[in-house]
């Protein structure tokens, strides 16, 4: 993960969901001043469950840095919305 890129991707897959808040919460702290999105891989064919928690965590406002968050290229992929475009 390099945290200078523009796009910032996180393969989530195998995770409980403690664990994948604690790794998009550091990517979030991390993600340098030039990063636009951070793009999230979870998977959905074993539930939603980290899906959910990011629309509920930062959707929310938990943290000033996301603007919003939105729908990836699939149902198994949500973006977290840093700057925009």
């Amino acid at each position: 993960m390099n945290l200078s890129d523009p796009v910032i991707e996180l393969n989530l897959h195998g995770m409980t969901v403690d664990e994948a808040e604690r790794k998009v919460d550091s990517a979030v702290k991390r993600a340098g001043s030039g990063v636009y999105t951070i793009r999230v891989i979870h998977g959905y064919n074993h539930g939603t469950a980290i899906r959910s928690m990011l629309h509920e965590t930062y959707g929310r406002g938990y943290d000033r840095k996301v603007l919003r968050v939105r729908p990836g290229a699939n149902p198994g992929i949500t973006e977290l919305i840093l700057k925009e475009m």
